[in-house]
């Protein structure tokens, strides 16, 4: 399951679990048309994939959406907990109801989606957290926040590993750099000059990491946050 899969690195992430065998519930909350694309595309590759709309601000509609999935699927084997928002400002004035809002879904939604879908794992589970490069660099103004809950996933996941390594479950946190999505457009040019690789990256090579991370390969990774950024000093 792809908590916040319709579209972007969510979207990449499902399509590339689908194509490594996996059958597929993503979850959307404001872009169904996305969600059906990306469905479609699974979909026409060979694979099996249920859009569910869910809030990740809300824990009983992410409840409810790890019950549709397992009357669907059975249990899961992935859960990828990629929603999360983002929102800027001067910490001096950065209101009490946006960062009400960005823990909800960054840190509260990530607790919560994490929690109902190991309670359907068994032994081998997977499970990742998207974050972000800048839980350890905060290389603009008005990140504080952003950072603040992003750096707060990846000590969840140390935590979170540790609880569910008697069963076999492992848990690890990715956390992307610059990458090419609909938050980036726009903004390309500038981002693509403070990276030492002269770019940013394509969703499919955060995709990428992630089905490693889902693999047998990875099996004694766990509580462990990996930085995919090209050096970024964002």
């Amino acid at each position: 399951m792809v908590f916040g899969g319709s579209r972007g690195i969510g979207a990449a992430i499902a399509r590339r679990l689908a194509r490594d065998g996996a059958e597929v519930a993503l979850t959307y909350v404001s872009a169904p048309q996305h969600a059906a694309e990306t469905v479609a595309a699974i979909e026409a590759d060979g694979g099996v994939a249920l859009a569910i709309k869910a809030d990740s601000a809300n824990a009983d509609e992410i409840r409810q959406a790890v019950a549709q999935a397992v009357s669907r699927f059975g249990g899961f084997d992935i859960a990828v907990v990629n929603a999360g928002i983002i929102k800027v400002g001067d910490f001096s004035t950065f209101s009490i109801e946006d960062l009400d809002h960005m823990l909800d879904i960054n840190v509260r939604g990530v607790f919560v989606a994490i929690q109902a879908a190991a309670e359907h794992m068994e032994s081998g589970g997977r499970i990742v957290t998207i974050g972000s490069n800048a839980a350890v660099r905060s290389g603009y103004p008005g990140a504080s926040v952003y950072s603040m809950t992003k750096g707060a996933v990846a000590v969840m996941v140390k935590g979170i590993a540790i609880d569910l390594a008697p069963r076999g479950i492992t848990v690890n946190n990715v956390q992307p750099g610059p990458t090419a999505t609909d938050m980036t457009a726009g903004q390309i040019d500038y981002i693509r000059s403070l990276v030492p690789l002269q770019r940013v990256a394509e969703p499919d090579e955060i995709a990428g990491l992630v089905s490693y991370l889902t693999s047998a390969e990875s099996a004694y990774m766990t509580g462990s946050s990996l930085t995919i950024d090209g050096g970024s000093a964002l």
